[in-house]
Formats: C-alpha cells, structure tokens, sequence
C-alpha cells in the first residue's frame, strides 16, 4: 500500500514540493491541525505536525508520526507501540536561547524596572547592575535548548556547567557536564540557574522551597523548558523575602497562568507567555521542515530515523 503522508506543517511557498520530491510514490495531502478531518487521519500512514492528541486515536493506519515541537508529552498514551514516533527536537532551541539569554540580561541591567519608570515619567537611577562576565551559569537540562544558551553565555565571558541524567562526554557550550545528583552541590555556586527540563515524574517541582534557598541571596533563575519543574508558591514567597536579585520565566503551571496568581506581583519578576520557541523565528520553521524532510529521505531508504522519541 503506497503512503499515505498527512502534512500539517505551516509550509512556505515551494516546501511541498520538496516532500513529494523526496517521496514521489506517495499521496500527499496537506492540511491544518484546526481543519484537518477524521477521514485523513485515519488514512494517513505517515504524519507531520501538531494534531490534537485525541485525533490520534482515529490514526487507524499511522506508522509514523513526526510532531513538530521538542515536546511529547501530551501524546503519552495515545499512540499505539508499533507506530514509530519522532519529535523535532533541537528546531527551536536557538529561539528559546536567545529568549533566556535576553530576559537574563533584561535582569542583569534592571530594564523592567526601568520600563515601569518610564511609564510613570519618572526619572530614577536603579544603582548598580549585574554582569554574567566572570560569572557561573547553571544550565539544569544540557539538551539542544541548553547548549545553545551555554554557548551564548560562553561568549559573554561566563563558566558554563551543565546537568544531565546521563554524562556521557562533554556537551558543546559547557565547561563541565555533571550529573543531576551534584544539582544541590552546585546551586550555592551559581550566579545564574537556568531550567531547561522537559515534563517528567523526576522533574515535577524539582526545583522546590529547598533548592531556591540552596541559591546564592542575588542569583537569578530562569525557567524556558516547562513550567511544572519550578515550585511557583516558594519562588514567589522567596523573592517577596528578598531573595535572588531576579527571576525570568517562560513557562508556568498552569497555563496560562491564571489571573491570581501571586507571581504576577513580585517584584524583579519577568514573565512572557511561553513565546521563547515556536514558529516566531523563520530559522524555526525552515529548521523544523528540513528535520522532517530528513526523516522521510532515512523512512524512505529504510533508515534508522532521527530524534526518536519511542
């Protein structure tokens, strides 16, 4: 049976063609998350993009599905064990990393404060500022995402450290690659802690009361991967206490974050509505095409495929 290849990407002028290029055999049929039917999806053997997770259980013929983004959570328990699933992640970690490194200096500079002071029309010096120069950044989570920020701050002059599970060799961006277990020894050390996990049972408000305390008194914490690794209520009594000199987050739990929340009144707090990745950047959106166009050439050839997720 020939295949049947399902594309929900938001392909620019001219990138359909390269698809039925590398896949002349078989049916392409192009669509959106919003519009796409039951009756494509349930014909579809192969599927590019973001569809809703409960139309996945209608993937009757699916043999591989390519989601767009790095994360795969949401599909948990969805697919079937024979279908072959693939992420696109590493597509949006320059975006993501510039995002962190932006709220970071942001921080560093006071510019929030500064803003606020603009729009009262007041003229203020905040005093002194901060430098990531010299100093030492703790990226939780040494994946795509992170190595591109470690990397950014390398070239401002910071000591990069790195964690993963697994250390299996140096990681580009990083001085050093530790192990998760060191991140209660390492904490104290750091100028910056930035979180990069993805959605996990290990990683469910792992960075809680404790390990807030564990930073030094004028750190600063940024969170990009998801914002369930983050203990929101501590980090909130903290810093109304004084702690950290700031704090940057992408992310929260839940989202979005509701109108009560107490984060949305501390102080030296920068909040963006989870619009560090996605589609915002045209490198994003012409690296995540190229990854699946490279999958379908090896799913073609027969050839292992890349980013598996199972």
């Amino acid at each position: 049976m020939p295949e049947y290849i399902l594309n929900l990407l938001p392909l620019h002028e001219g990138e359909r063609e390269e698809f039925e290029i590398v896949a002349p055999d078989a049916a392409h049929v192009y669509a959106r998350s919003s519009t796409v039917t039951p009756e494509q999806i349930a014909a579809a053997t192969v599927i590019f993009g973001w569809p809703r997770p409960e139309m996945l259980r209608q993937a009757a013929s699916l043999r591989w599905f390519q989601t767009m983004w790095a994360g795969t959570e949401e599909y948990d328990g969805i697919l079937s064990p024979q279908v072959r699933f693939t992420s696109s992640a590493g597509s949006n970690s320059r975006s993501v990393a510039e995002h962190m490194l932006t709220s970071l200096l942001a921080l560093c500079r006071r510019l929030p404060l500064y803003m606020d002071s603009q729009r009262a029309h007041v003229w203020k010096d905040e005093g002194p500022m901060k430098t990531i120069l010299g100093g030492t950044v703790l990226v939780v989570g040494a994946g795509h995402v992170g190595s591109d920020f470690a990397k950014l701050c390398q070239g401002l002059g910071a000591e990069t450290v790195g964690l993963k599970r697994t250390v299996n060799g140096p990681v580009a961006g990083f001085d050093e690659v530790r192990a998760m277990e060191e991140l209660d020894a390492l904490l104290p050390r750091a100028d910056v802690v930035a979180l990069v996990l993805p959605h996990s049972p290990q990683t469910v408000r792992l960075m809680n009361e404790a390990r807030i305390a564990l930073m030094k008194d004028d750190a600063i914490l940024l969170s990009a991967g998801r914002g369930s690794v983050l203990d929101q209520d501590a980090l909130a009594e903290a810093m109304k206490a004084g702690k950290l000199w700031g704090a940057a987050l992408d992310v929260t739990d839940p989202e979005p974050l509701p109108g009560d929340s107490p984060l949305w009144d501390v102080p030296r707090l920068l909040i963006t509505p989870h619009v560090a990745g996605g589609m915002r950047l045209e490198i994003t959106h012409r690296k995540c095409v190229e990854m699946a166009l490279d999958n379908l050439r090896r799913y073609v050839a027969g050839e292992p495929l890349h980013n598996v997720v199972r």
